[in-house]
């Protein structure tokens, strides 16, 4: 468990807080591109404690800049995007993407005010659907180059869920194996809880049905230059085991196996609103084969609003149906992985006091994972580069980073299964 000292340090992200100067020091998403399509209206955001918008200048490339126009305070999100920038409706003050003023109307002619303005501003990225800003002090580090990031429109299907919770609690569920034989098990497998695509590699079952024979899975877990690689091992039955390596990867994400089928895997990747909500981003890829992304979409519509709030929420009590518990499914929620780790990570509170908790063997991912975010913060308070900031285009090889599932015989070694899965020597991509 943490003490309430630690607990803080990794849970407040606001502005001047030491988590928060860590999570700053890396790209982070932002908004989907679907949510800032070209020629939309601007889009007013909120990311670590601070009143945000977004917008498309006229070339269609994102801006991120402060709310609040740097002269009287009006709202920017209102504003018109016109002249290389965004301008104010309430004085005419104009703004491009650097947060440069470049035009205040009311001034003198020949005055040099609009030069001494620097409205707050970030750069950014777009990769993957997803809109990514830095906002940590000085020149930003390259975007890492995942693989989730470099695949085709095709392969790759990106959305966001809101969680009244902190994120840290979120992420933790993430690298927590253990918990996918109970909270996602399903009881009995077709139609809409049909798993078909979730069988892993050298198996002849789904994933769920292996999840339900072994409910106690061996973890091991080794720390990475990108954070912690973790093995989840389970009895398949007949002298073979179940392998399962996911991934921490610093500072707020992770991946997983399985998601939309085939070759690839799943990200979620969870970034503050503020210390009490955040935004969990889901970004799905296929290294192979297109993903079914109609399929995807039609899954996702059923359960999310347009709001991108799932439809189950603390409010309804997650629309529990304590029938479907006696024959579907184990927790009653549905067939919808992300409504059952809402459930889940919402349950400990807005922000999860870890005073009271217990960890057991299966939460050696969590206690590595937090002794490294603290270590993150002090290499910050000491202005070093805390770990993964990449900024070379040699450390931005990440083929090694990514997770698989496979069965394997007993006596196969499962330490090196994600070596023969993964695309380990891709080259480095150009600087961003």
């Amino acid at each position: 468990m943490l003490t309430r000292e630690q607990n803080e340090l990794l849970t407040h992200t606001e502005p001047g807080t030491p988590g928060g100067e860590l999570l700053r020091r890396y790209w982070q998403p932002a908004a989907l591109s679907e949510e800032l399509p070209p020629g939309g209206p601007p889009l007013p955001i909120r990311l670590f404690g601070e009143d945000l918008v977004l917008f498309r200048d006229e070339e269609g490339r994102p801006g991120l800049l402060g709310l609040h126009c740097s002269h009287r305070g009006a709202d920017l999100s209102y504003g018109r995007l016109e002249d290389g920038g965004i301008r104010c409706l309430y004085h005419g003050w104009l703004y491009d993407r650097e947060g440069r003023c470049l035009e205040q109307p009311g001034e003198p002619a020949g005055s040099t005010f609009h030069e001494r303005i620097k409205h707050p501003a970030y750069p950014t990225r777009e990769a993957a659907g997803v809109i990514f800003a830095y906002m940590g002090p000085g020149g930003p580090p390259l975007l890492p180059a995942y693989e989730f990031l470099r695949v085709s429109e095709s392969q790759v299907f990106s959305t966001k869920y809101w969680h009244d919770c902190n994120y840290l609690q979120a992420n933790e569920g993430n690298i927590d194996p253990m918990h996918l034989s109970f909270l996602h098990r399903l009881l009995r497998e077709g139609g809409d809880f049909n798993r078909a695509n979730g069988r892993p590699r050298g198996g002849n079952v789904s994933s769920n049905e292996l999840f339900g024979r072994d409910v106690a899975p061996t973890l091991e877990v080794e720390q990475t230059d990108f954070g912690v690689r973790i093995f989840a091992l389970r009895d398949a039955g007949n002298g073979t085991r179940y392998v399962r390596v996911s991934n921490f990867i610093y500072p707020n994400l992770s991946a997983f196996p399985g998601g939309g089928g085939g070759e690839g895997y799943g990200v979620n990747w969870h970034v503050p609103v503020d210390d009490e909500h955040h935004w969990k981003f889901n970004i799905t890829f296929s290294r192979g084969a297109p993903l079914d992304r109609e399929r995807m979409r039609q899954q996702h519509d059923a359960e999310v609003g347009p709001d991108y709030h799932l439809r189950r929420s603390k409010a309804n009590r997650y629309l529990q149906d304590r029938r479907e518990m006696q024959s579907r499914s184990y927790i009653g929620l549905g067939p919808f992985f992300p409504a059952h780790d809402k459930f889940a990570v919402e349950g400990p509170g807005p922000i999860q006091d870890r005073e009271q908790e217990h960890p057991g063997s299966t939460d050696k991912a969590i206690m590595m994972a937090r002794l490294l975010l603290l270590k993150g913060i002090q290499d910050v308070q000491q202005e070093r580069d805390p770990m993964h900031v990449i900024r070379t285009p040699e450390a931005n090889r990440l083929g090694h980073v990514g997770a698989v599932d496979v069965v394997l015989s007993n006596d196969d070694d499962w330490r090196s299964v994600w070596q023969r899965s993964l695309p380990i020597g891709e080259p480095a991509p150009p600087r961003a």
